[in-house]
């Protein structure tokens, strides 16, 4: 069934559909789950958790790293990508909560948590509450390993520069509605300053009681024909502004995505980030 003309958001099953859909198809999420639950330390867990993890891409990267005997809890706050994760997922070592992740230390024991692991979508948290309940619900020396998209953190990879052989599918998207479509972008923003920079990140997670580890600036590398699956989701056609049906989104993409080729290399910057509870702490 064609998704409905709106972006109804992550807690709509055919947005969460085509989410796992994409999940699966594609290693994107596979790629930065793996790397995310390696930096996390797993190998004597016992209880990790799975923060904001829709339909459980990561939590099948942690599965796989933990010990046999290890349980997963998978937290997410929209019951949508719950359902369509446990058709696939469900069992005795995987469990679901549906719960915002600002209310992690409410689900799980305090205290209890060997490691924390969040990828892709921290900065749409309240991140000074999430950290806080992170640190709550870790054991001392409990590990908690997340990701923040390049733009949100103001990083870029040098490999974004290398890389590129022309403009981004989404420059194209916004070229091809203006010119066919008559679309105007919106004005940029004046303070165009990076949302979540590292600087903020290490000082709350220093007030949260977290002590930064590591971080890295990574680069995900990827093809224009995952990007195009990737902006065909619901949630992320374009343009989002100016009153397009998601079937006129299409149409500009598929438009736009004829000016590329499939095969055409694409790469998206991450600052990844590995905190964890001081042993001494009570």
């Amino acid at each position: 069934m064609a998704p409905q003309d709106a972006l109804l958001g992550w807690d709509e099953d055919a947005n969460a559909e085509a989410y796992e859909a994409f999940t699966r198809a594609h290693p994107m999420y596979d790629a930065t789950s793996r790397d995310l639950a390696r930096r996390a330390g797993l190998a004597d867990a016992h209880l990790v958790v799975d923060l904001c993890g829709g339909a459980g891409a990561t939590a099948r990267a942690i599965l796989d790293l933990v010990p046999a005997r290890a349980r997963v809890v998978s937290v997410d706050s929209a019951a949508a990508m719950q359902r369509v994760g446990r058709r696939a997922l469900d069992g005795h070592r995987l469990s679901w909560i549906t719960a915002p992740a600002e209310r992690l230390a409410e689900h799980v024991p305090v205290g209890g948590v060997d490691a924390v692991v969040c990828n892709s979508a921290i900065w749409k948290t309240d991140t000074p509450a999430v950290f806080a309940a992170v640190a709550r619900a870790l054991r001392p020396g409990g590990s908690f390993a997340f990701n923040i998209g390049g733009g949100f953190a103001g990083v870029r990879h040098p490999d974004e520069d290398t890389v590129r052989t022309g403009p981004s599918l989404n420059t194209l998207i916004h070229q091809v509605a203006a010119r066919d479509h008559g679309y105007t972008p919106p004005p940029k923003a004046a303070d165009t300053a990076p949302k979540l920079p590292l600087s903020m990140v290490t000082a709350q997670l220093a007030t949260a009681g977290l002590a930064l580890v590591d971080t890295e600036v990574t680069a995900q590398h990827g093809t224009m024909a995952e990007k195009k699956a990737w902006l065909s989701l619901p949630l992320f056609a374009r343009p989002t502004d100016g009153g397009f049906t998601h079937a006129q989104r299409m149409e500009i993409l598929e438009a736009a995505y004829a000016l590329t080729s499939p095969g055409t290399p694409i790469v998206t910057s991450w600052l990844v980030v590995v905190a964890q509870r001081p042993e001494d702490t009570p």
